[in-house]
């Protein structure tokens, strides 16, 4: 069985022993992919746009995984007190992944941060601080800890008709949620396939695309002993090693 690329964007840090940068990804990622039937591939932040194209061409997914605030300037807002402080190389990394990726029919998923950076990539906005901006009694923003990451902190209601139930094979699921942030207005094209009960988009979808699909939450660290979220990445590897093959085939 042919094993499809799937690009992953790194995010950086600093260390506080020797403050230098260093890439990393979150491992929970990694595993899915790899026990989906993918091979990760790490995409650096910082390189010259030519060799950020040149291996973007030779993956066949990209998967944007979650991470910080992207920068309000990309859809033309001031800076919320509450928004972290951005990590530009990123934002531009994959900002440029997205669009590239939905030109080319690229398979292209996102998670947390991935579903905001989709959307802004493509002409939509954010709402910046859901506790201060957004009248709700779920609680979006659990703590990063182990046992925040897998608890199941509200149920999102999901499109009948939309690709992300199809994969699913369900229209209510209990997800995690760990993020400030949101969809606010959907960039033109985008089609809205899940919900929280207080109106935060949970998921998007790219219609008419090979596979074009985001969520809000956090697959990741479900798929384990979820079904329907070990689907979702076997979906999104499939369409990979379909472009692989297809490619393959020219």
């Amino acid at each position: 069985m042919l094993h499809p690329l799937i690009g992953l964007p790194a995010a950086k840090y600093t260390r506080a022993d020797n403050e230098l940068y260093y890439y990393f990804i979150y491992n929970r990622i990694v595993s899915a992919v790899v026990e989906a039937g993918g091979i990760p591939v790490l995409l650096p932040t910082d390189m010259p746009e030519e060799a950020t194209r040149a291996l973007y061409e030779r993956v066949d997914g990209i998967l944007l995984p979650g991470g910080g605030d992207v920068d309000p300037r990309f859809y033309g807002e001031e800076r919320h007190p509450a928004t972290q402080t951005p990590d530009l190389s990123r934002d531009m990394l994959e900002l440029n992944l997205v669009r590239w990726a939905v030109d080319d029919d690229v398979p292209l998923m996102g998670i947390c941060r991935g579903n905001q950076v989709i959307n802004v990539a493509l002409g939509g906005t954010l709402v910046q601080d859901i506790p201060s901006e957004v009248e709700t009694e779920i609680t979006h923003d659990i703590p990063n800890r182990p046992e925040g990451r897998v608890k199941r902190a509200h149920t999102v209601e999901v499109q009948p008709e939309s690709r992300l139930a199809n994969i699913l094979q369900g229209t209510e699921f209990k997800v995690n949620s760990l993020h400030h942030q949101s969809v606010e207005q959907p960039a033109p094209g985008l089609q809205v396939a899940a919900l929280s009960s207080d109106g935060v988009v949970e998921a998007l979808e790219v219609p008419n695309k090979r596979f074009a699909v985001s969520v809000q939450w956090h697959p990741e660290d479900m798929y384990m002993d979820d079904a329907a979220m070990k689907r979702l990445f076997e979906a999104f590897v499939d369409a990979a090693r379909e472009r692989a093959l297809a490619r393959a085939s020219i």
